[in-house]
């Protein structure tokens, strides 16, 4: 099953070559922990091309990139969330902007503090890189609370 649909990338800025900085040191930093994250997964053959959608110094940084995919049902785009939260990734086959990427990213990340709280299991859900604590998902949803009512609306539908 291939998937081409591309996202919208008038919302995101394309980045220099992998090498080169974009001479702010904190972008770099988050956007190395990015390709990092992304190459940890073996369904990632290589990194073609990379954009940068969104970044609250220290606390969140949005990327999108244009990956060669390892198999047949890896879409070619892939936002990648890092920061002072748990780092993901989102396929951009039903994601198109930052926006929606942060939004779908907030609502998997509640189903998981939902979770957490009231003691379910979270394997199914997205992966947070803590235990499923009741103490965990209270830290977790203040950031959440957060991204939701103070840097989601910066964000362009």
């Amino acid at each position: 099953m291939e998937n081409n649909a591309k996202p919208d990338l008038s919302t995101v800025t394309r980045l220099p070559s992998a090498n080169i900085s974009t001479g702010d040191d904190e972008l770099d930093s988050a956007r190395i922990e990015a390709r990092q994250y992304l190459e940890f997964y073996t369904w990632v053959s290589a990194i073609k091309g990379e954009y940068f959608g969104y970044g609250a110094e220290g606390i969140i940084y949005i990327f999108l990139f244009e990956i060669e995919p390892g198999r047949p049902d890896v879409p070619e785009w892939i936002w990648v969330i890092v920061g002072d939260v748990p780092p993901t990734y989102i396929p951009a086959d039903d994601t198109r902007t930052t926006f929606e990427a942060l939004d779908g990213y907030i609502g998997a990340l509640e189903d998981w503090v939902e979770a957490a709280r009231h003691g379910k299991s979270v394997a199914k859900l997205i992966p947070v890189n803590v235990d499923a604590t009741p103490a965990n998902a209270e830290m977790l949803a203040g950031r959440l609370k957060f991204l939701d009512e103070k840097i989601l609306p910066e964000l362009t539908r």
